[in-house]
């Protein structure tokens, strides 16, 4: 981090130095020795509460419901496979880890590697052991000197006004004010998550000028991938890669790179590297698990799901389509005990979630596969029944969708007769297969029963046909008939790519057409029809979720709330869907594009 200057004198009082109170800090060492010497000396810093765990989980707890001025983490645990590495990797990622706390790595040793890695997680600095009471002052002065400098960027941020903090980051940025790096490194976040993907990239690509650092480089990719330029984004991983193999968060963006594009059998050996350089992270154990289930490796899938649940089920981190999955895979190793586990972990999940429709979504699908595997067959159909009723709902997404179509491909196999079934695929595959990631991810869900994969992918030439007919119309002089038409396929499809092209069109055409008024509130009211939409193939939920970043939460006024930024705003998805490939996507022509990359 850049140097700003001398440290503040902590003020001096009968107890000895100490911050400004209120202050409170979280030691988290497995020795109680150590535990004990640091409660000692952060009293005689001044620090009003003081909170010890001796374990990662405990810690991870505490930190998902409580904001710490201080968090001082042991690197290192014995014989656990947790490391003070994994949590704040994963507190970052799971944006549980507020601009306003001081994390500093506490060890008796640090490697070249250890001490890189942490730096990138936007670690606030090492203390190694053993430190005296001074040395431990005059770091934690510097540390919260940085963020008295940048206090008025969080307050900014507090204040929800996203736009002035932006602003303060560049220019902080551009004047070469103290602590300009990490105030780069806030601006671009916050440019990305505001939607403004063109400003974040070339704010760090100025960072790479003025100091070629590995996370401005992820950021340059991860703002490719926002502004729909996957290839790109997986060339700028790969050269970053090859000058740093060990940088975990590269792989995370690169696989999500892969899976947006289609490249599975990449992904999962992505995602694969991944969870082996961070064996014992939650979140990466989810992507693995997910996507070896996609891809039909099934004794892998239940290895690394069961063991994602293990460490991290009461997490925030962790992702219930996780379960999902989980229980999918003990159903196809016929594991009776497995299952039941997984129905007490949804009975209890729901007690604490009892309002969650999509959790209660994710129990329907487990509770319908132990009666298929209890052969309660009428039961296991009327639920499947149930379930398809809700295909056309707009609280019914691309993740319920998969989860459908891999019960329906459960059934098919299980030689259980429904009619209906490959009119509910259909169904699926017109309403979500709308790009390769998203087709594939799909058809791969559907896997063990092999027409319904083949129907999803004929889903996609389908919606490919409809929207080469409408491009040749708008292209033959016709734009206001190639809407109408548009409109009358996503309305009975619910189609959002074929929305979303509509309005494209209306957009770069109404001044030629009598009445566009009409059109637009047709595609407003269809857009509300069919909901959120993904714009891009995930795997779960991915929203809160960002590799290279730093947390954008910080203390909400009234309580120890987190205030977070918002994703996107819904339109800016909708007028700029990830496109694929052009020989993928007839529909490419017409899109409003970003400029290219230098």
């Amino acid at each position: 981090f850049e140097h700003a200057g001398t440290a503040p004198t902590p003020m001096a009082t009968e107890s000895g130095p100490h911050p400004a109170p209120p202050t409170q800090a979280l030691i988290v060492d497995s020795n109680a020795t150590s535990r004990s010497i640091l409660v000692g000396q952060l009293r005689e810093y001044g620090v009003t509460r003081i909170v010890q765990c001796s374990r990662v989980q405990d810690a991870r707890a505490r930190l998902e419901h409580t904001v710490f001025d201080y968090v001082l983490c042991d690197q290192f645990f014995g014989e656990s496979n947790y490391s003070g590495q994994t949590l704040l990797d994963d507190l970052r990622r799971a944006q549980l880890l507020p601009f306003s706390t001081v994390f500093f790595m506490v060890t008796a040793e640090a490697s070249y590697a250890a001490v890189a890695e942490a730096a990138e997680s936007a670690l606030d600095g090492y203390l190694l052991k053993p430190f005296t009471p001074s040395a431990l002052f005059e770091r934690l002065s510097l540390a919260r000197l940085r963020k008295i400098h940048l206090k008025p960027i969080f307050d900014a941020i507090e204040a929800e006004d996203f736009e002035q903090a932006a602003a303060l980051c560049v220019e902080r940025f551009e004047a070469r004010k103290p602590y300009w790096l990490y105030a780069a490194r806030i601006g671009s976040e916050l440019l990305l998550r505001l939607g403004r993907h063109d400003e974040a990239r070339t704010l760090f690509e100025a960072v790479i000028a003025a100091r070629a650092l590995p996370w401005a480089k992820l950021g340059v990719a991860r703002a490719q991938i926002e502004s729909g330029q996957a290839a790109r984004a997986i060339t700028t991983l790969q050269e970053l890669i090859g000058e740093d193999d060990s940088f975990a968060d590269a792989y995370d963006v690169l696989g999500r790179a892969q899976v947006e594009m289609g490249n599975f059998a990449q992904a999962i050996e992505t995602y694969r590297t991944a969870s082996t350089l961070t064996p014992d992270s939650v979140v990466r154990l989810q992507k693995l698990g997910m996507m070896s289930y996609y891809m039909g490796d099934r004794a892998t899938a239940t290895k690394v799901l069961a063991r994602a649940t293990v460490l991290g089920i009461d997490s925030k981190l962790f992702d219930y389509q996780s379960l999902v999955l989980l229980t999918f895979a003990y159903y196809a190793e016929n594991d009776r005990k497995g299952i039941e586990r997984c129905m007490a972990d949804f009975a209890r999940i729901l007690e604490r979630h009892h309002s969650s429709a999509r959790i209660r979504r994710f129990a329907e699908v487990a509770r319908a596969l132990q009666l298929i595997q209890q052969r309660q067959f009428s039961q296991a159909v009327e639920s499947v029944r149930g379930m398809a009723r809700e295909i056309t709902s707009s609280t019914f997404d691309f993740e319920a969708a998969c989860n459908l179509g891999s019960l329906l491909a459960v059934l098919a196999v299980t030689s259980i007769e429904l009619p209906e079934g490959d009119s509910w695929v259909r169904a699926l595959g017109m309403r979500y297969a709308n790009t390769r990631g998203l087709t594939e991810l799909m058809a791969n869900a559907c896997n063990l029963h092999e027409p319904y994969s083949e129907l999803v992918r004929d889903c996609l030439q389908r919606v490919n046909k409809t929207a080469e007919v409408a491009m040749a119309q708008s292209l033959g002089g016709d734009p206001g008939g190639a809407v109408q038409n548009l409109l009358a396929e996503a309305e009975r499809t619910l189609n959002s790519k074929l929305l979303d092209m509509a309005q494209q069109v209306l957009l770069r055409h109404s001044a030629r057409m009598a009445a566009p008024e009409p059109l637009q509130a047709a595609i407003d009211a269809l857009r509300t029809r069919m909901g959120t939409a993904p714009a891009r193939a995930i795997l779960g939920q991915d929203s809160e979720r960002h590799p290279g970043g730093v947390a954008l939460r910080v203390r909400s006024s009234g309580d120890n709330a987190p205030a977070r930024i918002p994703p996107p705003p819904q339109d800016s998805l909708a007028l700029n869907p990830a496109p694929t490939d052009e020989a993928d996507d007839p529909a490419a022509a017409l899109r409003l594009r970003p400029p290219d990359s230098p």
